[in-house]
């Protein structure tokens, strides 16, 4: 049976290295233990470009192996010194002391084999340290009939466990192949041309050919893409069987009113948009779709003529903000655009008016409590908060609908406690200003419809963005200042981005830089601190902008010195703001017309594209400076280069994408190399992705129990450990 503990099938000692290090337990787990590539017999791995620091595995020759003695403090010693080749490149190896016996004795000169271990940097050379090896040549003992086939899997392996030994485990286990229980149909099989998971498997393992990895590797994708989509197939059938009171505008009320009021024409993405989440308010179960728009589309706007819809309808509606500078933002631009539309119950009320309050963790005890009351009798139609909404002590009269602002900021949880707070499951709108490429949209956030604001309104600026290569062309970066200068001179004004606070913070993570390469001006940028917040400004202020008035904001700072120094800068009272990613989405100064972002190869791809966002939202052009000292060769400046090449946020979605890999599509992780994608890559495998999507939503609406598929049942409950499940039931 594949439930079968390995400590049974491979004894305790190599299941405990199994589990521990790749976190395998069963023979099932090893069985989806894929090979990473394959190595052909007589085919040698290109040594020239191996990662430094990261574990590789490498077929390689041995060119030249020589034995020094030398003399040291605890006496004489030997250092074997081997290279091997790939037929152009060559990698150095070092055995030290009592190590260098065996490898003396095996690898000869023209000996073929796999070596692993750690690629490391000494002299200016790459070489591997005491590396692990197995020969690939016999003398009548094993090594020949497990490397007999033309082509040898490479495992994904770690230093406590090399490849060929995975693939000796693999071997043990190979023979319970026939028990795998096959999660689809066989109509879908069969339909598709799909070979059966068995024969899959056992051909992903052990190929005998090129055909049999593209043969397994469709047929495993089409595994892990079907059996999620069928368990978001089923969150979402779950959903359409959930109750909800609709909430139909009322014609001449509130929104009408408010419609007359605005001083520009709604886009044709904002119109159509409004009348997709319009059709699903007026439903009798929980609306649950994505808003996903470029920075500036105008998402918010769509979104308050929803909430004011709902109040129309008798409801109330929630915005749910992830920091309070964005919810005091978000509250003050509401409350500037609906006028006295938002004075309800006050005097100078507008007839239809309601009342849009505010609710954060740091208000006075004698606002809050003013707050709380207005939710709990409904004189508040609309509240804008943080997780502050989220407290057991906030009640509404009649929670209509909930939206969510940048929803990878928030837990599953959070969202999960304030849809918990109407007398029926209320809508749910998911805002997003980071461009998600479709496949991802249909896999991370399949629970949910999409829609898709890419039209800019109209008297938006273009944004001219430039790399700044401050330590190959320091006078650029003197030249970055002076253009800042220029444009507070010319009455706009400027943010200047650091990726630290300062002061005694922790230093953080270096925020998505590139992979750690060899001593060199890259790896000098990378080991200097981040910049920060408060060394910057002092020195902005004393130099280069002095006469200037520069303000800090951050993370740090008291919440009404917070927002004390963005009403300043939206006054046109701070010329440069020296901040951190606080600054990131929603705050809308349509004055602020450049931006400098300092060590910009510390941050993501889509990060460096929201702050850019900042700039370029009235009618004068924006400009955006990425600094940094990376070399011109580093990866980390490739991708700046790769934001300033376009504007397009879902192409440089893709680019993150690629670099940051899927994560855990189902888990809460929104990045990292530990994924419960193996075979299937949301970027590349969009067709099979689309394909069974349509594929699962069919099957779960002839069948959502999937009674008559226990196979698939089986299979879904083994990808849905309780965590997952609990993710799913709450998304």
């Amino acid at each position: 049976m594949l439930s079968e503990p390995l400590k049974k099938v491979l004894g305790p000692a190599t299941a405990k290295v199994m589990a521990e290090a790749l976190d395998l337990h069963t023979a099932g787990d090893l069985l989806h233990h894929y090979p990473r590539r394959y190595a052909e017999r007589g085919e040698l791995t290109a040594l020239a470009d191996l990662p430094l620091d990261e574990h590789v595995t490498v077929v390689a020759q041995v060119a030249d192996a020589r034995l020094h003695t030398y003399s040291g403090s605890r006496g004489r010693g030997q250092r074997l010194e081997v290279t091997i080749t790939d037929g152009s490149g060559r990698l150095r190896l070092v055995f030290f002391g009592k190590g260098v016996h065996k490898p003396h004795k095996d690898l000869l000169p023209g000996t073929r084999a796999m070596f692993a271990g750690k690629v490391s940097l000494f002299n200016r050379q790459l070489q591997l340290a005491h590396p692990a090896y197995e020969l690939l040549r016999g003398d009548g003992d094993a090594a020949v009939d497990t490397w007999a086939g033309a082509l040898i899997p490479i495992y994904p392996a770690t230093t406590k466990l090399e490849s060929w030994k995975i693939a000796k485990a693999v071997d043990a286990v190979l023979p319970r192949v026939h028990d795998a229980v096959d999660p689809l149909p066989p109509a879908l099989r069969e339909g598709r041309g799909l070979t059966d998971l068995p024969d899959a498997l056992h051909k992903i393992h052990r190929p005998r050919t090129k055909a049999d990895i593209a043969d397994a590797r469709e047929r495993l994708k089409w595994d892990e893409a079907f059996v999620l989509q069928v368990a978001l197939a089923r969150r979402r059938y779950a959903d359409t069987q959930l109750p909800a009171v609709p909430r139909e505008p009322v014609p001449g009320g509130l929104l009408d009113a408010f419609d007359a009021r605005l001083p520009f024409t709604l886009t044709d993405g904002q119109r159509a948009v409004s009348k997709e989440i319009f059709a699903d308010l007026a439903t009798d179960h929980p609306m649950h779709r994505l808003l996903q728009g470029e920075v500036g589309s105008g998402k918010t706007m769509v979104a308050l003529r929803a909430m004011l819809a709902v109040v129309d309808a008798g409801g109330q509606a929630a915005l749910l903000a992830p920091t309070e500078v964005l919810a005091q933002q978000h509250h003050r631009s509401i409350t500037e655009m609906m006028g006295d539309l938002a004075q309800g119950g006050m005097l100078g009320g507008a007839e239809h008016a309601t009342k849009v309050v505010l609710l954060t963790g740091s208000m006075g005890a004698s606002a809050r409590r003013q707050a709380l009351l207005d939710l709990v009798t409904g004189e508040a139609g609309v509240v804008v908060g943080t997780h502050a909404l989220i407290e057991d002590k906030v009640r509404f009269h009649d929670l209509g609908l909930v939206v969510v602002d940048e929803q990878h900021r928030f837990g599953v949880e959070q969202r999960d406690a304030l849809r918990g707070k109407g007398k029926q499951p209320p809508h749910l709108l998911v805002m997003t200003a980071t461009p998600i490429p479709r496949t991802v949209a249909m896999t991370v956030f399949g629970d949910l419809e999409t829609s898709v604001l890419d039209q800019l309104p109209a008297g938006r600026s273009p944004i001219a963005t430039h790399v700044v290569p401050a330590q190959d062309k320091p006078h650029f970066l003197a030249r970055a200042w002076e253009r800042v200068r220029e444009e507070v001179e010319g009455g706009h004004q400027a943010y200047v981005v650091c990726p630290r606070i300062g002061d005694d913070e922790d230093e953080p993570g270096d925020g998505g830089s590139a992979a750690r390469k060899a001593p060199s001006a890259e790896d000098a940028a990378e080991k200097r601190p981040p910049l920060a917040v408060t060394d910057v400004a002092g020195q902005l202020a004393r130099g280069p902008l002095a006469g200037l008035r520069v303000e800090i904001l951050h993370g740090r700072m008291h919440p009404d010195d917070k927002d004390a120094v963005m009403r300043r800068f939206a006054a046109g009272e701070v010329d440069v703001l020296v901040a951190t990613t606080v600054i990131e989405v929603g705050v809308n100064v349509p004055n602020a017309t450049a931006m400098v972002i300092m060590d910009a190869d510390r941050f993501g791809v889509s990060q460096l594209h929201q702050l850019r966002g900042r700039v370029g939202r009235g009618s004068a052009p924006g400009l955006c400076l990425l600094v940094t000292e990376m070399p011109e060769a580093a990866p980390a400046r490739q991708r700046l280069a790769a934001v300033a090449a376009t504007l397009d946020g879902f192409e440089l979605s893709r680019i993150d994408l690629e670099q940051r890999r899927e994560g855990d599509v189902l888990g809460q992780a929104q990045s990292g190399a530990r994924s419960s994608l193996r075979v299937l890559t949301v970027i590349e495998d969009e067709e099979v992705i689309a394909a069974a999507r349509a594929e699962a939503t069919a099957v779960v609406a002839a069948d959502p129990d999937l009674e008559h598929l226990p196979e698939l049942r089986t299979a879904l409950d083994a990808l849905l450990d309780a965590e997952r499940e609990q993710y799913l039931e709450k998304g």
